[in-house]
């Protein structure tokens, strides 16, 4: 899927993450996201703990393969709390991604990717 097809196809955040989530179940993924709840302060995800965790945690059992993703529209931009949270998975070596709709391809490839 090209480029401009993809921005065209998944416009928000959350519609990719949608088109995401969708597409690894369809791959035999378990998915974890925390949605935010509209609260009288604008949206917010109740937490306790580090803010800042990543959008989707993604476990294949059979695989037994595990992955943590963050999900950005094209020009969004990494938190410098969900840099500290990339960094710290990585160090403890878990798969960490950045996605955007443009990543659809590579985002196909990794889901249905056998091994990493």
């Amino acid at each position: 899927m090209t480029k401009a097809k993809t921005e065209s196809i998944m416009t928000t955040e959350t519609d990719f993450l949608s088109q995401v989530v969708d597409f690894a179940h369809l791959c035999g993924w378990r998915v974890h996201h925390s949605r935010p709840a509209w609260t009288a302060e604008g949206y917010r995800t109740p937490i306790q703990g580090d803010v800042g965790f990543l959008d989707l945690t993604l476990v294949h059992e059979e695989r037994k393969l595990l992955i943590f993703a963050e999900l950005k529209s094209e020009k969004g931009r990494v938190t410098p709390t969900q840099e500290l949270w990339i960094r710290a998975l990585r160090a403890a070596g878990q798969v960490v991604h950045t996605w955007r709709p443009g990543d659809w391809d590579e985002i196909v490839a990794t889901l249905r990717r056998v091994t990493l």
